[in-house]
């Protein structure tokens, strides 16, 4: 296991295990199965970077649970816009059923308020957010995702799908920036 890794003119150091990720991501599935046991959700996960969340906890749940993506934008660079875009749009029928969002990381909770106010305007009877990492310093809407895998303080940080500029994204582990040289 690397203790330290550089990704472009950065480097960052071992922050969150992949051991650690993986329990977390395992209490937070047996949470949703409990809430949502044979109510049908529609999982929802949000590209990119919760590609590796959705598969860990997709493999945690029975097989016969409908899966789809989306991708939202607000950011510009490394900073929030502001404004949500929606890049990909959810592709499944919303109205009547249970949806279940799956985040990699939530820090200012723009994207997340969002989204759960427009799928409720579209007819879902319930909505949650269950997010691998939740920044709660960085939090700047009135909003709190019902499943937390772990709280994180506000650092930049890169693995497990999150990115620097496209690299970072493939370790299972998670670092955090320790200069930007």
């Amino acid at each position: 296991m690397d203790r330290q890794i550089r990704l472009h003119d950065r480097l960052f150091e071992l922050y969150i295990t992949e051991a650690e990720i993986v329990k977390a991501i395992e209490n937070v599935a047996e949470k949703i199965y409990n809430d949502m046991d044979g109510k049908n959700p529609l999982f929802v996960g949000i590209l990119n970077g919760a590609f590796m969340f959705v598969a860990e906890l997709m493999s945690k749940l029975p097989p016969d649970v409908e899966l789809t993506f989306a991708a939202y934008s607000s950011y510009h660079g490394v900073k929030s816009a502001g404004i949500v875009q929606e890049l990909l749009p959810i592709r499944s029928d919303v109205r009547n059923r249970p949806i279940v969002l799956l985040e990699d990381v939530i820090d200012t909770g723009l994207t997340m308020q969002y989204v759960t106010n427009r799928l409720r305007e579209e007819g879902a009877n319930d909505v949650r957010v269950a997010t691998m990492l939740l920044k709660p310093g960085s939090l700047k809407y009135d909003f709190r995702p019902d499943y937390v895998g772990i709280e994180i303080e506000d650092d930049f940080i890169v693995g497990f799908g999150l990115d620097y500029d496209g690299l970072g994204r493939n370790s299972r582990n998670i670092y955090k920036v320790v200069n930007s040289e």
